[in-house]
């Protein structure tokens, strides 16, 4: 009777490996035959236009002429620029939550911080639209300008428009804020004890203790937190269309209006007549995908290696 049920255990745990196995292998693969695919319906626009795919600015369709220069340029510039706003607030939630907020205060506001990776990008498109595109065009934008005198350099010059990079810039900080923050702040948490014990004991006052020892340590896995907002940055749509102006070219002002890929896709794919124009549509896709694929695997690859000097 014993051997009957621990040969039916055996039967069940090797059912259940089996089972567990194939939704594992079923995550990877299905990555895999969506960038085939992917990859499949792009290659009769990368093999005919090449390389000036990537580096023309010309998106004709009327002519068949298609370069996605302007795109891939609206991409990076407005990704950076959200990291370059959000990754400071990002960090400095971080270091308040891990070293300074008592406790009482601490899971209030890691919750309303992390809430902000809750709401839907189309919430904040429609903020966007109605707050912060007005504002913009009638307070800072003409303050920027005018004021502190920077309409001269070629970063703010041209009118207000509203829509533009600048309101991509910043609908994307606030999106990918969450994301650094709570990255941030699991890997501070993971730094061990006996490294603030060691620089305290040595002298060094509590801020010194977080900029010489515990950010130091961290800061492959901080790094990683912010590739990883910056993947999501990259890739987010909804919000980033409502308020960039969806104008194809590329400019180095940041009142102007400006595309990204994810953009551009979204406003011409339901749209698009003929082969060719879909087929550029989705190298727009494919080397989205694999920008943010890239991005991803080194955000992980970061934060995995301070996990791992934590544990060592």
């Amino acid at each position: 009777m014993a051997s009957t049920s621990l040969h039916g255990a055996s039967v069940g745990d090797r059912i259940y490996r089996f089972v567990t196995t194939a939704f594992a292998l079923s995550i990877p693969l299905l990555l895999v035959l969506l960038a085939i695919e992917v990859a499949v319906a792009a290659w009769p626009a990368l093999s005919s236009f090449g390389l000036s795919f990537l580096t023309s600015a010309e998106w004709n369709v009327v002519d068949g002429i298609y370069g996605a220069a302007p795109a891939i340029y609206g991409t990076i510039v407005s990704s950076a620029l959200a990291l370059i706003i959000a990754t400071p607030l990002a960090i400095g939630v971080a270091i308040f939550l891990s070293e300074f907020a008592p406790p009482w205060l601490r899971q209030p506001v890691a919750f309303l911080v992390d809430l902000l990776a809750a709401i839907p990008s189309v919430v904040y498109g429609l903020w966007g639209v109605f707050v912060l595109v007005p504002l913009l065009r009638e307070r800072v934008m003409p303050f920027i300008a005018d004021r502190l005198h920077l309409g001269d350099t070629p970063f703010f010059s041209g009118p207000a428009y509203g829509p533009s990079m600048l309101a991509a810039g910043l609908i994307l900080a606030i999106m990918v804020l969450p994301y650094i923050s709570s990255v941030t702040r699991e890997v501070l948490m993971a730094v061990p004890r006996s490294q603030r014990e060691a620089a305290l004991a040595l002298g060094a006052t509590r801020w010194e203790m977080i900029w010489g020892a515990v950010l130091p340590y961290a800061s492959s896995g901080v790094l990683g937190g912010v590739i990883l907002g910056l993947g999501r940055a990259l890739g987010e749509t909804m919000a980033v269309t409502m308020v960039i102006g969806n104008r194809h070219e590329i400019s180095a002002s940041l009142f102007s209006p400006g595309y990204t890929m994810a953009s551009q896709i979204a406003n011409e794919f339901s749209e698009a007549t003929n082969d060719m124009h879909l087929s550029a549509l989705m190298g727009v896709g494919a080397v989205l995908l694999f920008i943010t694929l890239v991005v991803n695997m080194l955000a992980r690859w970061l934060v995995w290696r301070v996990q791992r000097q934590g544990r060592a």
